[in-house]
């Protein structure tokens, strides 16, 4: 079964790595891709305050990063633990065209910490964060096609990127009761 999953996130991504948009498209996806470090979160902040106000976003700070931290705490037991190579490691016909934040590969960090944020802010606030949603995943394909990450990378991290929601919002629960209470 792994054999067959690395066979297909090769075939996927000498395929993706080998076709590129033009120089201009690229730079600007390049840029896009970047803004999955974190950057586009200062301005979605500032968004949901005026929005919303300080009062009713504080709550989701807080929530959202307790998934944070559960997504953090199972990403370095998973990474740690597989330390699996990155595309461009693995296979001379890969490049990498985005700088990868670390050595291995495997779960996409870049999609499971984004899509825990997500996540909380789309549970919180479906008429804001649903757009939220949509960008860890783009992230991740681009990552794919950067050459940083397998095809089956973007996948589990976004699952587990779900799974860390709903650890944090579990957790957050009784946090939440015991603040009010």
């Amino acid at each position: 079964m792994l054999k067959k999953i690395f066979d297909f996130d090769n075939r996927v991504s000498v395929y993706w790595t080998n076709r590129h948009f033009s120089r201009k498209v690229n730079g600007w996806l390049r840029f896009y891709v970047r803004l999955g470090d974190g950057y586009i979160w200062a301005l979605f902040i500032a968004f949901l305050i005026w929005k919303i106000g300080w009062e009713s976003f504080l709550p989701i700070l807080w929530q959202a990063l307790v998934s944070l931290a559960m997504s953090l705490l199972i990403y370095e037991g998973v990474k740690l633990s597989t330390k699996r190579p990155r595309p461009f490691a693995a296979n001379p016909q890969i490049k990498a065209e985005v700088p990868p934040l670390d050595k291995y590969s495997f779960p996409s960090g870049h999609t499971m910490n984004n899509l825990a944020v997500a996540s909380t802010v789309f549970y919180c606030v479906p008429q804001y964060g649903w757009i939220m949603m949509l960008l860890p995943l783009t992230w991740g394909l681009l990552r794919v096609y950067f050459g940083v990450h397998w095809f089956s990378d973007i996948v589990c991290g976004f699952l587990l990127g779900i799974l860390s929601f709903a650890l944090g919002h579990a957790l957050w629960i009784p946090i939440s009761a015991a603040i009010a209470g």
